[in-house]
C-alpha cells in the first residue's frame, strides 16, 4: 500500500496542475470503490474552484469553498493529471474536468480506495482521532517516550499505529527501526527517552529523504506523471530478508509480527 512519501509525491504532483483550477465537471464511470461514492462529490465540486490539494496521512483533500473531496489511493490507486482527450482505460473510475482541458484522474485496479466528502468546517470521521504527522513540531522524541510508558506492545506497532503518529507504515517504520538501532519487538515501554528522541529523528530523516527521492517503488505505485518512484534500491532493511547487512554484514532477519514480516538485523538492533 502507499505509504506517507508515496502520497505526499502525488499530491506534490497534482498541486501544481491543480491548484486555482475551475472544475468544469466530475465523471464517476461507478457508484462506488471500496465506500459508495457520496452524492456531495458530482453535486458541490461542479464549478468549483481549487483552492489547495493537501495531504492528511495517507489521505488526499482537494479543497473548495463548500468543502473536500477526500480520496484515498488504497492498495493500487494513482492520480494523474492527463488531457481530457487521453483514452478511459478499464481501472480509470473518476474524471475531475478542469478548465484547461485536463482531468484529474483516478484509476484503482483493485478498488481499494475511496473518494468521500468532508463539508467545509468539518472532520471526516476517517481523520478524526489521527495522531500528528511525524514531520511536524508536535512529534518528537519527548512524545513518543510520553505515549509509550506502560505499553508492552512491540515499538513497531507502536510506532505504526495512527493514532500515536500517521504515515509510519509497514516500510518507513522497519527502515527507522535500524538506523536508531532498535529491536522491532522490543516493548514499546522499555525504551528510553534518548532512544526515542533518535527513533524520531530517524523516522523524520528517511520519510524527509524519501519524499525527496520520488517514494519508494511499489508495485502498482506511480507518481502523479506516471513515473515510479526512486527509493527502493536504498533501503537497509525491508525486503531484504537473508541478505547481508549494509552495516555489519550479518544477514538481515524475517521476524513475523502479527500478519506481517518485519524486517531486522539481529546485530545492529538492540
Amino acid at each position: 500500500m502507499p505509504e506517507l512519501p508515496e502520497v505526499e509525491t502525488t499530491r506534490a504532483g497534482l498541486a501544481p496542475h491543480c491548484e486555482g483550477r475551475g472544475i468544469r465537471s466530475v465523471t464517476l464511470r461507478r457508484p462506488d470503490l471500496r465506500w459508495p461514492i457520496p452524492k456531495e462529490i458530482k453535486k458541490h465540486l461542479p464549478s468549483q474552484t481549487i483552492l489547495s490539494v493537501r495531504r492528511r496521512a495517507k489521505y488526499l483533500l482537494i479543497d473548495t469553498a463548500p468543502g473536500s473531496a477526500l480520496l484515498h489511493l488504497g492498495m493500487s490507486g494513482c492520480l494523474r493529471v492527463l488531457p481530457a482527450t487521453t483514452r478511459i482505460e478499464k481501472h480509470d473510475h473518476v474524471d475531475i474536468a478542469l478548465d484547461n482541458d485536463t482531468v484529474i484522474r483516478f484509476t484503482d485496479p483493485r478498488r481499494f480506495g475511496c473518494l468521500l466528502w468532508q463539508p467545509v468546517g468539518e472532520t471526516h470521521s476517517l481523520l478524526q482521532h489521527l495522531g500528528p504527522e511525524p514531520l511536524s513540531d508536535d512529534f518528537d522524541g519527548n512524545f513518543l517516550y510520553e505515549l509509550s510508558r506502560g505499553k508492552r506492545s512491540p515499538v513497531k506497532h507502536f510506532l505504526m499505529d495512527q493514532s500515536i503518529v500517521v504515515g509510519v507504515g509497514n516500510i518507513y517504520a522497519a527502515e527507522s527501526l535500524f538506523q536508531s538501532g532498535i529491536a522491532p519487538q522490543r516493548e514499546a515501554g522499555s525504551i528510553s527517552r534518548a532512544r526515542y528522541a533518535a527513533l524520531a529523528t530517524s523516522v523524520k530523516s528517511i520519510l524527509s529523504y524519501a519524499i525527496a527521492r520520488g517514494g519508494t517503488t511499489l508495485r502498482d505505485f506511480l507518481n502523479a506523471d506516471g513515473a515510479p518512484g526512486y527509493f527502493e534500491q536504498e533501503l537497509f532493511v525491508y525486503g531484504r530478508e537473508g541478505e547481508a547487512c549494509k552495516v555489519c554484514g550479518k544477514p538481515i532477519q524475517n521476524l513475523r509480527m502479527g500478519n506481517r514480516a518485519s524486517a531486522w538485523c539481529k546485530k545492529c538492533q538492540k
